[in-house]
């Protein structure tokens, strides 16, 4: 059975115990990172994932607390004797951005390093991003201040599906992404441009009638987590629930 970890949670500063949200599906073969902040390593080795399953890394938009730890990732990878070839998802925005960071590390001189695949997704909604035994993942342009997606991972045998906001306004195309959702993982940072609040993570979760909302990406502080809840559910009358830090989900 597929599941989801989620490894961090926060919005854009993180602290002691929210690291930036980033998070992994892990199929019966492979482990696909969904961005990369902070210290994915660590904490993949917390919840016992091996990093040779590593397979895939799915990258949302560029932005540093969806990407700034990558070029540690590949060179840790590298420096534990990795040989495998690396697929890198993402829109073009993002892999152009990535690969000039990489450049700059001059990381073609690292000898003996890994091959590393960059695959561009199309800024076409429902693209099917990737497919595997256990699981699918379709990935749909969403509203932030640079070019985003959201994604749907769908789950197989049982047929459970995870969608993924990510960062971005309220947008008919989340809608569409999240129609009919398992599980519903909505950011929370607050109404900011490019941002939703919970209130409207829940009027989402309502027009795509899911079961359940988590809701992520938002500010750390109890006292602030305690009352987005409560927002979400003046709109949304299904569980809700603020994801946590090494949080699973299986589907």
């Amino acid at each position: 059975m597929p599941r989801l970890v989620i490894l961090g949670t926060a919005s854009a500063v993180s602290d002691e115990s929210h690291e930036n949200t980033h998070m992994a599906v892990l199929g019966g073969q492979e482990t696909v990172l969904v961005d990369c902040a902070g210290s994915s390593l660590v904490r993949l080795k917390k919840v016992g994932v091996r990093l040779e399953t590593i397979s895939d890394i799915v990258l949302t938009h560029f932005h540093p607390d969806h990407v700034s730890a990558v070029p540690l990732l590949l060179m840790s990878l590298w420096l534990q004797g990795r040989q495998a070839a690396l697929r890198v998802h993402g829109l073009r925005h993002c892999l152009e951005r990535l690969q000039t960071m990489m450049d700059l590390y001059e990381w073609r001189r690292w000898p003996g390093f890994y091959p590393v695949d960059y695959r561009e997704v199309p800024e076409e909604e429902n693209t099917t991003l990737l497919e595997v035994a256990d699981f699918r993942i379709l990935a749909t342009p969403v509203k932030h201040l640079v070019p985003t997606i959201g994604l749907r991972i769908e789950g197989r045998p049982q047929g459970r599906t995870v969608a993924y906001s990510c960062d971005t306004e309220p947008c008919p195309s989340l809608v569409r992404l999240a129609q009919g959702a398992s599980v519903l993982l909505h950011e929370a940072t607050g109404g900011s441009r490019g941002h939703s609040t919970a209130l409207q993570a829940g009027e989402t979760a309502r027009e795509a009638e899911v079961e359940r909302l988590l809701l992520i990406h938002y500010p750390t502080g109890q006292r602030y987590s305690s009352a987005i809840v409560e927002q979400a559910k003046q709109a949304f009358s299904g569980p809700v629930e603020l994801a946590e830090d090494l949080m699973q989900i299986d589907f």
